[in-house]
């Protein structure tokens, strides 16, 4: 009996439980590989393959949704009890929101495109967008009143956050006292310097992402979330294979898969990941066929999987600590009812004809 201490014995016997279920069958138990990245050879950890185990299961849990299946949709039980993101970043609903009723709805000029995204982004709640569009019409640059909606923001504030939880969006220094107004005075600013034009005209997916990065308040990891998400318009058309930004989570899952000599190599650990994935499915004898059964996860899902792998590693591997020792995931899965129909930058060439 595998030792596991605990706060309570109801999850001392959770962690027994999944210690089992998670141990591979002899002939495919663990061993340790050394893995080429760059000039450098890392040693992986259990982890690293639990990665592989995690996204497989995980895409299987979200393709059973997107057919209608009824639940449990998965076997895993860390899965089936505890919330964790799609592996696809573009088929999670806060995106799936910004691809549809964002990127594509309304008007197409790029600068058009660009403010809805980053108005959006600011706040990153679909239902902060829908009021805001409720309150005032079609949201568009020559109707932006930045008064206008900050009294409204304050309003709608008093019957609930306006902010999502999904991670924390820091206050720029704009001098106004509430830090909605601070973001609208921060996205006026952006408007009067032409970011806009200045992210449309980018040579790069990294020249865009410092142009936004350059802002108040706006640190590594939110500069690249917003170049992603308008990287699913029209307004700009990068390759996700060009640029990555490891951000805080995805460090601590990449710590758990290859120790302390992974730091400083965060980016090129995530592209070696993106580069390999055929080979380590296959390896392992998982079926993973993709975002629609053909697009390959690309280096915003890999990053994105680090963070879910950190937060499955504290159920499934509770011995092997990140860089922040947390050892407990927080929220539940509850499903909010069927999934939409999926719906993709027509760009990408994976929607159902």
């Amino acid at each position: 009996m595998r030792v596991v201490h605990a706060e309570d014995a109801s999850y001392a016997y959770e962690q027994e439980v999944l210690w089992q279920v998670h141990r591979p069958p002899n002939e495919l138990r663990w061993r340790s590989r050394q893995i080429k990245v760059g000039q450098r050879s890392l040693q992986t950890t259990e982890v690293f393959d639990t990665y592989w185990r995690f996204a497989a299961r995980r895409q299987a849990l979200y393709e059973a949704r997107t057919r209608g299946a009824v639940g449990p949709w998965s076997t895993d039980p860390i899965l089936a009890r505890h919330r964790f993101t799609n592996c696809y970043r573009a088929s999670d609903r806060v995106s799936q929101f910004v691809i549809k009723n964002v990127a594509y709805e309304g008007s197409q000029k790029p600068e058009e495109v660009i403010f809805r995204t980053l108005l959006f982004k600011f706040f990153n709640k679909i239902e902060t967008w829908l009021a805001l569009s409720k309150e005032f019409g079609p949201l568009q640059i020559s109707r932006f009143d930045v008064d206008e909606m900050s009294d409204f923001l304050l309003a709608l504030s008093r019957s609930g956050p306006i902010y999502s939880a999904a991670y924390v969006i820091p206050q720029p220094g704009m001098g106004a006292p509430r830090k909605a107004t601070n973001h609208l005075l921060l996205l006026r600013k952006m408007l009067e310097e032409g970011l806009p034009e200045r992210i449309h005209s980018s040579g790069s997916m990294e020249e865009a992402f410092l142009a936004i990065r350059a802002y108040p308040g706006i640190g590594d990891f939110l500069a690249y979330q917003f170049v992603i998400d308008i990287n699913y318009s029209n307004a700009l058309n990068f390759d996700e294979m060009e640029f990555v930004v490891p951000g805080p989570g995805a460090r601590d899952g990449i710590r758990k898969c290859f120790g302390a000599a992974s730091a400083g190599r965060e980016a090129s650990i995530i592209r070696y990941m993106a580069d390999s994935q055929d080979e380590h499915f296959e390896r392992l004898g998982l079926q993973f066929g993709g975002l629609m059964g053909k697009r390959k996860l690309t280096l915003i899902d890999c990053q994105n999987l680090f963070c879910e792998t950190d937060k499955y590693a504290r159920v499934a591997h509770p011995e092997i600590l990140g860089l922040t020792r947390r050892k407990r995931i927080k929220q539940v899965f509850r499903p909010k009812g069927a999934l939409e129909t999926p719906w993709f930058p027509p760009k990408w060439g994976i929607n159902p004809r």
